[in-house]
């Protein structure tokens, strides 16, 4: 029997967990990596080292693989309708990924199906962004570059006109929306397959430090289940309006007054579903591979009351293996995932699972348990 070839551009730690999900189903991987020590590439076999970027790299990649997927959003739209127009699955396909793409895109199509989102328009220039302030609450605003923003990146708060100047230098769109009045940020998970079965993950509660996802609590604690069940549906409603195939995060403000609207969307494995990997019954990574490849989806149901998350965050302590005795014998139910990653201050180097019956131990653990790893608890 010839199993398939899951061909999957890019090379980062989201590619690295997605190929280790694979492994067990006999599924073979072949990788498009920026460099021969990203992430994924030290893992996997089958390595084309090149730039997704030019099309004609896309399409010698593409050859051999069944289909192909992604551990990012940036490759150019029009290279993917390309690999379509030769024949080959690429999963989600342009017209979905656009939506993950473009943040004006994205606003469109949701104002477009009736998705509840922030206040927002394309804004020209400073002076028109201090006009898109005046037809709302005022200053402050946050803009963002319509393409290429992530953890923080391409987003500003701006108190005034002053303060706009910025975005606009980076020479492509600029998204305004309003600063919205939030309790906390949510994430609804849903994975959906091209014959259209989908499945939705509990909805997660998602916590960032400085723009960048530091922990996640699954399921969201308080959250009441008329919202809960309205933020699962309305992710599944995305994920079908938009012809979504595989993962799709939709990132989500808690309201002061109750609602929910949606941030961001993410149509790749996410940091708000690594939990998943040890406290679903299947992950978000083995079901995306299952997804792309249109096989029967698995249960996403929580195997414990309580899986956290924490992001381990680079620092200036470099070698985090001499740290897995203390972790390991402190907490032998702790689950470590790193990324192979060399160490720099700020940057996502690997993440730790725990779980359990009472929330507030589980988060001890696992904040320990990041924190001794990047140096910042020494006992």
């Amino acid at each position: 029997m010839t199993f398939p070839v899951v061909g999957m551009v890019g090379g980062g730690q989201l590619a690295r967990m997605t190929h280790e999900a694979g492994i067990p189903l006999g599924i073979r991987f072949k990788l498009l990596s920026d460099t021969p020590q990203d992430s994924a590439a030290q893992v996997v076999g089958d390595v084309v080292v090149g730039d997704y970027r030019d099309l004609e790299t896309l399409r010698a990649f593409a050859r051999g693989c069944d289909v192909i997927t992604f551990d990012h959003e940036h490759v150019p739209t029009e290279h993917l309708r390309a690999l379509e127009a030769d024949g080959i699955a690429v999963r989600p396909g342009p017209d979905a990924l656009v939506h993950a793409q473009d943040k004006g895109v994205m606003r469109a199509k949701l104002d477009a199906i009736g998705v509840p989102c922030p206040r927002h328009r394309i804004v020209s220039d400073p002076e028109d962004v201090a006009a898109f302030a005046a037809e709302g609450d005022g200053f402050p605003v946050v803009l963002k570059t319509v393409r290429g923003g992530y953890d923080g990146k391409g987003v500003w708060v701006v108190d005034s006109v002053e303060e706009a100047a910025d975005p606009f230098r980076a020479g492509v769109p600029v998204l305004a929306e309003e600063k919205v009045d939030f309790v906390r940020e949510l994430a609804a998970n849903v994975v959906r397959s091209p014959h259209g079965q989908a499945v939705a993950y509990p909805v997660v509660e998602s916590r960032q430090v400085d723009g960048v996802c530091d922990t996640v609590i699954a399921p969201a604690p308080d959250l009441d289940d008329e919202l809960a069940l309205e933020a699962e549906q309305l992710a599944l409603t995305i994920a079908k309006e938009l012809g979504v195939v595989g993962h799709l995060a939709v990132e989500l403000f808690q309201t002061r007054d109750g609602r929910i609207l949606v941030n961001e969307l993410a149509m790749r494995p996410h940091n708000s579903g690594h939990w998943s990997m040890d406290g679903a019954i299947t992950s978000q990574f083995a079901n995306h591979v299952r997804a792309v490849l249109d096989l029967p989806l698995g249960d996403p149901r929580p195997r414990a009351k309580w899986t956290v998350m924490v992001n381990v965050l680079g620092g200036d302590y470099p070698d985090m293996y001499s740290a897995y005795l203390h972790c390991m014998a402190r907490d032998p139910k702790l689950k470590i995932h790193m990324y192979g990653k060399d160490v720099k201050p700020g940057r996502k180097v690997g993440h730790v699972n725990t779980y359990g019956d009472d929330l507030d131990d589980v988060l001890e653990r696992a904040r320990h348990a990041a924190g001794y790893l990047r140096g910042t608890i020494t006992e």
